[in-house]
């Protein structure tokens, strides 16, 4: 068994055993062992679940470099955000009873990608992000979670807000009635998901339950690759701008 905060029995990696400068803080070594021994640990964890089919083989090959944007509807040229509202958004007669949206997006990150929603109001610069993520940026709650749920947070990680890293979004538009009710399970979801875990509950999971809440086709896994799953879910909804919400007036 693996105690954290122990070395493991028999001591770390003979790689990991070589003596630090004297300069060195002793925390800050034991910190970095720590720390390559987690995310070598991550790797065979990684290799089983890949094994086992729980997650993709190919998730530890993902590039992480930065990519133009990309719309999930394949005949649909890469734009900016500020271009995607504009070519997207509905007709100019439906713009003042559809003044919010949902925006369901991926992004690269260090392993499989991030799966998240914009919401807001489409006149507003300023967005709110939702996604579901381990509650640090340090690596080893979130290789821990692949074993077992770490404590999550479920704001803005890194990279939410930049569009270079952006791999696909599809946006629903809502009136105001309807975004009083979709934003409140948003928030709702945001209060009561305090966990996180690969297998289990991931990002992909979380911004499911709120597509199924506005009443759209979702794909039948949440271990797909974010920009996977955002694609289908395009897919399935046959790339509709506007869902159907019942509203209780």
């Amino acid at each position: 068994m693996l105690v954290i905060g122990a070395p493991p029995r028999g001591g770390f990696p003979d790689s990991l055993n070589c003596p630090a400068p004297a300069v060195l803080n002793r925390v800050e070594t034991w910190e970095v062992a720590v720390q390559d021994y987690a995310r070598r640990l991550g790797f065979a964890v990684g290799l089983c679940l890949a094994a086992t089919g729980l997650i993709a083989p190919a998730a530890f090959a993902r590039d992480v470099k930065p990519v133009a944007v990309a719309s999930a509807n394949p005949g649909v040229a890469a734009t900016s955000s500020a271009d995607e509202s504009q070519q997207t958004a509905p007709g100019a007669g439906q713009k003042s009873r559809l003044p919010y949206y949902v925006d369901f997006r991926a992004r690269t990150a260090a392993s499989y990608g991030h799966a998240f929603i914009w919401f807001g109001r489409t006149s507003d610069r300023k967005v709110e992000v939702a996604g579901l993520h381990p509650a640090t940026d340090s690596v080893v709650p979130y290789i821990i979670g692949h074993v077992v749920p770490v404590p999550a947070e479920t704001g803005a990680s890194y990279g939410d807000l930049d569009e270079e890293y952006l791999l696909a979004s599809y946006r629903i538009y809502l009136t105001e009635p309807e975004a009083r009710v979709v934003f409140a399970y948003i928030k709702q979801k945001q209060a009561n998901s305090p966990l996180w875990n690969a297998a289990t509950y991931n990002c992909v999971m979380f911004i499911s339950d709120i597509a199924k809440f506005m009443g759209m086709k979702v794909p039948g896994s949440h271990l797909l690759y974010p920009e996977d799953w955002v694609k289908q879910l395009y897919a399935l909804n046959g790339g509709r701008k506007t869902v159907r919400i019942m509203v209780n007036q």
